[in-house]
């Protein structure tokens, strides 16, 4: 695999704080649905979709329509948290596919384009809403010393301090609806994180839906953009006036100060037309529905895959978000450094382990895929929604041969 030079140069110019050009040495110059062109010629299947952010897949085009409508109208690209025509459409749009018991009385939050800003965002305004001084708690309290979430609430019950929220993921549906009889219970708000499970890409158009759970805040982020930078917070529209009412004024007016500070993020006109049109053909096309179909026949041959080599510890995933996971490796030798060098590329190879062998052979295969788990044990799959049936059995096709030529090397 030829480098070209803008790879060699990447790391002379930039800061080391790279995460998947260390692992993926390809310089994207064309790119349409599931199809990436490099500088060098080869194609490679997308099964990575910017990480979950291209349901449509690379330049749709329904959202380059989109864009375009913007850009040819003359409109103002960036205007603060001003309405617009663009920024109804993609609220609308927004609002009719959520789950109606969440739809009622929603309220629609933009703020800074990452998740990362739509979490902040959630947790000062569960902050502002009950008063409490301290960040909302993840459900799932991994390390020694950490009590569950259920224990941590039951202490709450007798009197210990409330948090101000608890965060979720909806991957667990069983696990979100205890969580959620929790919360409930003491009126602590629920915060689930549909970063990267919405806009169908788990076979419903939110995972919320799987489990029937109510959220009282939906943080929404990557997908909704259509490809572009978006993040906006969703929720209960009591919050908001709890945070506003007479008692929580300074609160609130600290919250106002901060929220401002953010604005100039926040209208971001290409985003929420690019996001309008993504949701709105994911919804008239029913493309949640196909991924549930396209993910439980892909989750199959997964299984059967897995049965043949021992090196595979498991299959997980629903819909269009699966993982191949790999027996750990030791955490010690689980590093991400520059000095780890590609034997056929001589580019950086990242993170080390099983999973990150067979991602190296996938990527020789011409098939893009990620890596997740707290040691990078398990190989991501993440096609886009409109994956077309040929294009899934060559993903699952390439990564067999990866994963039998990471077999193969690894073997003593």
């Amino acid at each position: 695999m030829a480098l070209t030079e803008s790879v060699r140069r990447q790391p002379l110019r930039e800061a080391s704080a790279r995460t998947y050009a260390r692992a993926l040495p390809i310089v994207p110059v064309r790119a349409r649905g599931m199809t990436v062109e490099g500088a060098d010629g080869r194609r490679y299947l997308d099964c990575l979709s910017g990480d979950g952010a291209l349901a449509l897949g690379h330049n749709h085009p329904v959202v380059l329509a989109a864009v375009r409508e913007v850009l040819d109208s003359g409109a103002p690209i960036g205007v603060l948290d001003l309405s617009t025509p663009v920024e109804e459409r993609f609220v609308a749009e927004l609002l009719a596919t959520l789950p109606p018991g969440q739809a009622r009385g929603a309220r629609v939050r933009f703020c800074g384009p990452a998740a990362a800003d739509a979490l902040a965002v959630a947790s000062r305004l569960v902050q502002d809403a009950t008063g409490s001084a301290g960040p909302p708690v993840p459900a799932d309290r991994p390390g020694e010393g950490h009590a569950s979430v259920e224990a941590l609430l039951e202490g709450c019950a007798a009197g210990a301090p409330r948090p101000a929220g608890v965060v979720a993921e909806p991957l667990d549906d069983g696990r979100l609806r205890a969580v959620r009889k929790a919360t409930r219970a003491l009126g602590v708000p629920l915060i689930v994180d549909e970063t990267v499970t919405g806009v169908g890409r788990t076979g419903a158009f939110w995972a919320v839906e799987h489990s029937e759970v109510v959220p009282d805040v939906m943080v929404l982020a990557k997908a909704i953009g259509g490809s572009l930078p978006l993040a906006v917070v969703v929720h209960r529209e009591d919050l908001e006036a709890t945070a506003s009412a007479p008692a929580a004024e300074g609160r609130a007016a600290v919250s106002a100060v901060r929220a401002a500070s953010a604005d100039e993020a926040r209208g971001n006109q290409l985003a929420m037309a690019a996001g309008a049109a993504t949701l709105a053909h994911v919804r008239e096309h029913r493309l949640a529905e196909r991924a549930a179909v396209v993910g439980e026949r892909m989750l199959a041959r997964l299984r059967e895959l897995a049965a043949r080599f021992p090196s595979v510890a498991g299959v997980r995933g629903r819909g269009l978000m699966l993982g191949l996971e790999f027996t750990a490796p030791d955490p010690a030798a689980v590093t991400v450094t520059a000095a780890a060098a590609d034997p056929v590329t001589g580019a950086p190879c990242g993170v080390s382990g099983q999973a990150a062998a067979v991602r190296r052979e996938c990527l020789r295969r011409g098939l893009i895929v990620g890596l997740g788990g707290p040691r990078a044990e398990v190989v991501r799959l993440l096609p886009p929604l409109t994956v077309s049936d040929e294009q899934a059995d060559a993903v699952l096709e390439r990564l067999a041969d990866a994963v039998r030529a990471a077999a193969d090397t690894a073997r003593p």
